[in-house]
Protein backbone atom coordinates (compact mmCIF):
# COMPACT_ATOMS: atom_id res chain seq x y z
CA UNK A 1 0.00 0.00 0.00
CA UNK A 2 1.50 3.63 -1.07
CA UNK A 3 2.17 5.51 1.81
CA UNK A 4 0.52 9.04 1.73
CA UNK A 5 3.59 10.95 1.00
CA UNK A 6 4.55 8.51 -1.89
CA UNK A 7 1.16 9.65 -3.31
CA UNK A 8 1.73 13.45 -2.73
CA UNK A 9 4.73 12.44 -4.36
CA UNK A 10 3.43 11.01 -7.46
CA UNK A 11 0.71 13.79 -7.65
CA UNK A 12 3.20 16.59 -7.64
CA UNK A 13 4.94 14.27 -10.68
CA UNK A 14 1.74 14.19 -12.57
CA UNK A 15 0.99 18.18 -11.94
CA UNK A 16 4.58 18.82 -13.03
CA UNK A 17 4.67 16.92 -16.16
CA UNK A 18 0.96 18.14 -17.00
CA UNK A 19 2.28 21.66 -16.37
CA UNK A 20 5.16 21.54 -17.86
CA UNK A 21 3.43 20.32 -20.97
CA UNK A 22 0.82 22.99 -21.06
CA UNK A 23 3.63 25.55 -20.53
CA UNK A 24 5.66 24.92 -23.58
CA UNK A 25 1.92 25.10 -25.81
CA UNK A 26 1.50 27.54 -28.50
CA UNK A 27 -2.36 27.49 -27.97
CA UNK A 28 -3.55 30.13 -25.17
CA UNK A 29 -6.09 27.91 -23.84
CA UNK A 30 -3.61 25.38 -22.56
CA UNK A 31 -1.74 28.86 -20.88
CA UNK A 32 -5.06 29.38 -18.84
CA UNK A 33 -5.39 25.90 -18.02
CA UNK A 34 -2.06 26.18 -15.78
CA UNK A 35 -4.44 27.95 -13.33
CA UNK A 36 -5.37 24.21 -12.44
CA UNK A 37 -1.73 23.15 -12.09
CA UNK A 38 0.78 25.36 -11.80
CA UNK A 39 -0.79 26.65 -8.04
CA UNK A 40 -0.86 23.36 -6.69
CA UNK A 41 2.83 21.71 -7.55
CA UNK A 42 4.52 23.84 -4.17
CA UNK A 43 1.34 22.80 -1.79
CA UNK A 44 1.50 19.04 -3.42
CA UNK A 45 5.30 18.82 -2.49
CA UNK A 46 4.95 20.45 0.78
CA UNK A 47 2.48 18.07 1.90
CA UNK A 48 4.75 15.03 0.58
CA UNK A 49 7.34 16.19 2.79
CA UNK A 50 5.02 17.04 5.73
CA UNK A 51 3.82 13.70 5.89
CA UNK A 52 6.97 11.65 5.67
CA UNK A 53 8.20 10.42 8.89
CA UNK A 54 11.34 9.88 7.41
CA UNK A 55 12.05 13.65 7.24
CA UNK A 56 10.77 13.85 10.71
CA UNK A 57 14.01 14.09 12.17
CA UNK A 58 15.54 15.91 9.21
CA UNK A 59 17.58 19.11 10.14
CA UNK A 60 16.54 20.37 6.85
CA UNK A 61 12.69 19.82 6.87
CA UNK A 62 11.96 23.35 8.44
CA UNK A 63 14.26 25.53 6.21
CA UNK A 64 13.07 23.19 3.30
CA UNK A 65 9.02 24.26 3.57
CA UNK A 66 9.83 28.01 4.29
CA UNK A 67 11.76 27.78 0.99
CA UNK A 68 8.88 25.64 -0.54
CA UNK A 69 6.18 28.32 0.64
CA UNK A 70 8.32 31.35 -0.62
CA UNK A 71 8.39 29.38 -4.32
CA UNK A 72 4.58 28.85 -4.28
CA UNK A 73 4.61 32.64 -4.10
CA UNK A 74 6.64 32.92 -6.55
CA UNK A 75 4.89 30.72 -8.65
CA UNK A 76 1.31 32.31 -8.13
CA UNK A 77 3.51 36.30 -8.78
CA UNK A 78 4.67 35.04 -12.49
CA UNK A 79 1.47 33.46 -13.79
CA UNK A 80 1.16 37.21 -14.29
CA UNK A 81 3.54 38.88 -17.24
CA UNK A 82 3.79 42.07 -15.79
CA UNK A 83 7.36 43.82 -14.17
CA UNK A 84 5.65 44.45 -10.93
CA UNK A 85 4.04 41.06 -11.13
CA UNK A 86 7.87 39.21 -11.73
CA UNK A 87 9.53 41.70 -9.62
CA UNK A 88 6.97 39.94 -6.67
CA UNK A 89 7.43 36.65 -8.19
CA UNK A 90 11.69 37.40 -7.75
CA UNK A 91 10.87 38.59 -4.33
CA UNK A 92 9.24 35.68 -3.05
CA UNK A 93 11.36 33.08 -4.83
CA UNK A 94 14.81 35.16 -3.15
CA UNK A 95 12.82 34.51 0.46
CA UNK A 96 12.72 30.80 -0.57
CA UNK A 97 16.40 31.03 -0.90
CA UNK A 98 17.36 32.49 2.20
CA UNK A 99 15.07 29.86 3.68
CA UNK A 100 17.59 27.25 1.48
CA UNK A 101 20.60 29.14 2.34
CA UNK A 102 19.88 29.12 6.20
CA UNK A 103 19.22 25.63 6.50
CA UNK A 104 22.34 24.19 4.40
CA UNK A 105 24.56 26.81 6.55
CA UNK A 106 23.69 25.94 9.75
CA UNK A 107 24.58 22.57 8.93
CA UNK A 108 27.86 23.09 6.82
CA UNK A 109 30.92 21.00 6.83
CA UNK A 110 33.41 22.05 9.33
CA UNK A 111 35.94 22.16 6.48
CA UNK A 112 35.67 24.43 3.74
CA UNK A 113 34.58 22.11 0.57
CA UNK A 114 34.91 22.42 -3.26
CA UNK A 115 32.51 24.63 -5.18
CA UNK A 116 31.94 27.91 -4.06
CA UNK A 117 34.76 29.49 -6.50
CA UNK A 118 33.63 27.24 -9.62
CA UNK A 119 29.79 28.97 -8.85
CA UNK A 120 30.79 32.54 -8.46
CA UNK A 121 32.81 31.95 -11.65
CA UNK A 122 29.65 30.87 -13.39
CA UNK A 123 27.72 33.80 -11.89
CA UNK A 124 30.43 36.64 -12.45
CA UNK A 125 30.35 34.79 -16.66
CA UNK A 126 26.45 34.57 -16.99
CA UNK A 127 25.06 37.13 -14.65
CA UNK A 128 25.63 40.68 -16.22
CA UNK A 129 24.46 39.87 -19.29
CA UNK A 130 21.00 38.87 -17.78
CA UNK A 131 21.28 41.98 -15.91
CA UNK A 132 21.85 44.00 -18.49
CA UNK A 133 19.01 42.71 -20.90
CA UNK A 134 16.60 42.90 -18.51
CA UNK A 135 17.04 46.56 -17.04
CA UNK A 136 17.19 47.23 -21.26
CA UNK A 137 13.57 45.60 -20.60
CA UNK A 138 12.40 47.64 -17.51
CA UNK A 139 14.83 49.56 -15.55
CA UNK A 140 13.35 47.98 -12.66
CA UNK A 141 14.12 44.69 -13.59
CA UNK A 142 17.73 45.35 -13.73
CA UNK A 143 18.47 45.42 -9.61
CA UNK A 144 16.03 42.73 -8.82
CA UNK A 145 18.12 40.24 -11.55
CA UNK A 146 20.73 41.14 -9.66
CA UNK A 147 19.52 40.93 -6.23
CA UNK A 148 17.98 37.58 -7.03
CA UNK A 149 20.62 35.71 -9.36
CA UNK A 150 23.30 37.05 -6.13
CA UNK A 151 20.82 34.63 -4.02
CA UNK A 152 20.63 31.76 -6.09
CA UNK A 153 23.85 31.65 -6.83
CA UNK A 154 24.59 31.89 -2.68
CA UNK A 155 22.24 28.72 -2.49
CA UNK A 156 23.91 26.43 -5.14
CA UNK A 157 27.43 27.26 -3.23
CA UNK A 158 26.31 26.58 0.32
CA UNK A 159 24.45 23.58 -0.71
CA UNK A 160 27.87 22.30 -1.64
CA UNK A 161 29.02 22.64 1.99
CA UNK A 162 26.78 21.00 3.99
CA UNK A 163 28.20 18.67 6.51
CA UNK A 164 29.58 15.13 5.28
CA UNK A 165 28.16 13.68 8.37
CA UNK A 166 24.52 14.04 6.67
CA UNK A 167 23.85 10.80 4.73
CA UNK A 168 25.38 10.92 1.16
CA UNK A 169 21.96 10.60 -0.58
CA UNK A 170 20.76 14.04 0.86
CA UNK A 171 23.57 15.75 -0.22
CA UNK A 172 23.87 14.53 -3.55
CA UNK A 173 19.90 15.41 -4.08
CA UNK A 174 20.50 18.61 -2.59
CA UNK A 175 23.56 20.27 -4.90
CA UNK A 176 21.53 18.40 -7.91
CA UNK A 177 18.43 20.17 -7.05
CA UNK A 178 20.42 23.49 -6.51
CA UNK A 179 22.43 23.26 -9.34
CA UNK A 180 18.87 22.53 -11.76
CA UNK A 181 17.54 25.58 -9.93
CA UNK A 182 20.31 27.81 -11.11
CA UNK A 183 20.00 26.21 -14.38
CA UNK A 184 15.98 26.77 -15.01
CA UNK A 185 16.24 30.33 -14.18
CA UNK A 186 18.89 31.09 -16.24
CA UNK A 187 17.56 29.47 -19.12
CA UNK A 188 14.16 31.63 -18.13
CA UNK A 189 16.00 34.61 -18.17
CA UNK A 190 18.00 33.74 -21.62
CA UNK A 191 14.33 33.31 -22.79
CA UNK A 192 12.93 36.54 -21.48
CA UNK A 193 15.23 39.08 -21.48
CA UNK A 194 18.02 37.73 -24.10
CA UNK A 195 16.24 35.95 -26.61
CA UNK A 196 13.28 37.34 -29.53
CA UNK A 197 10.93 34.83 -30.66
CA UNK A 198 12.20 31.95 -28.37
CA UNK A 199 10.22 28.71 -29.22
CA UNK A 200 7.35 27.85 -27.11
CA UNK A 201 9.12 24.48 -26.28
CA UNK A 202 11.56 26.45 -24.39
CA UNK A 203 9.20 27.44 -21.46
CA UNK A 204 8.55 23.70 -21.10
CA UNK A 205 12.28 23.45 -20.28
CA UNK A 206 11.97 25.97 -17.74
CA UNK A 207 9.66 24.26 -15.54
CA UNK A 208 11.07 20.68 -16.42
CA UNK A 209 14.24 22.05 -14.67
CA UNK A 210 12.12 23.88 -12.25
CA UNK A 211 10.03 21.70 -10.98
CA UNK A 212 12.82 18.83 -10.83
CA UNK A 213 14.93 21.03 -8.99
CA UNK A 214 12.44 21.81 -6.27
CA UNK A 215 11.75 17.59 -5.84
CA UNK A 216 15.25 16.85 -5.71
CA UNK A 217 15.97 19.56 -2.82
CA UNK A 218 12.73 18.40 -1.00
CA UNK A 219 14.09 14.99 -1.47
CA UNK A 220 17.16 16.12 -0.12
CA UNK A 221 15.99 17.71 2.54
CA UNK A 222 13.86 14.09 3.78
CA UNK A 223 16.93 12.13 3.07
CA UNK A 224 18.97 13.64 5.61
CA UNK A 225 16.24 12.19 8.34
CA UNK A 226 18.12 10.05 11.06
CA UNK A 227 18.35 6.13 9.23
CA UNK A 228 17.59 7.63 5.59
CA UNK A 229 20.84 6.43 4.28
Amino acid sequence: MLSTSLKFKLAYVGLAIADTWLAGSANPRHHEARVLTKPLLMPTLMTSLITNPKAATSPLRTSTLVAQAGGWGGDLALMGHSSTGFVAGSSSFAVGHAAYMSGFLAHRSKSRRPGPKAVAVLWVTTAPGMIFGAARHDKLLGPTIAGYSAMLAGTVASATQLDPALPKGARRATIAGAGLFMLSDSILGTRKFLLKNAPARVESVVMATYTAAQFLLSEGAARAGTGTG
